[in-house]
């Protein structure tokens, strides 16, 4: 035991770690006492068991997010978007049933981001036509999804 301890803590350089990994040694060791062939050095096998756990934890430490305060871990979390989902189906639904060129122009104003000027001279019309067209279109939207 006390070769082990040096040797680990020789590995890790902290007192508590190295106990640690002298104990999951133990643990291993006695889980796969089946495996030990009587005869062979029994140190040596319990310094090789001690060294691949020393490494396996290595590997794994390397992969792990340092996150003291759980800040990551919250980040990561992902809150339940199935009434996000409804409502925009909703807003795809409300849309289909506008006239053709209301949708158009709500369209050409509030995705494409137009100026009035540009969606009228893209539709082929004027531009009040466009500013009544989007105002009728975005009424009729808030009546049928309840924001009126």
């Amino acid at each position: 035991m006390p070769d082990l301890r040096r040797y680990a803590l020789s590995l890790v350089r902290d007192a508590t770690e190295s106990e640690d990994l002298v104990q999951y040694t133990l643990l291993k060791a006695w889980e796969h006492r089946a495996s030990y062939r009587p005869g062979t050095g029994l140190k040596a096998w319990l310094f090789t068991i001690l060294r691949n756990g020393h490494l396996n934890g290595r590997m794994k430490y390397r992969r792990e997010v340092p996150d003291p305060e759980g800040s990551h871990a919250a980040g990561l979390a992902s809150l339940a978007d199935q009434e996000h989902r409804l409502e925009v189906q909703d807003m795809q639904e409300a849309l289909a049933r506008l006239e053709p060129a209301q949708r158009e122009a709500l369209l050409l104003i509030a995705v494409e981001d137009l100026t009035y000027e540009a969606a009228a001279a893209r539709i082929g019309c004027p531009p009040g036509t466009v500013k009544s067209r989007v105002s009728r279109a975005r009424d009729r939207l808030a009546a049928e999804l309840g924001e009126a």
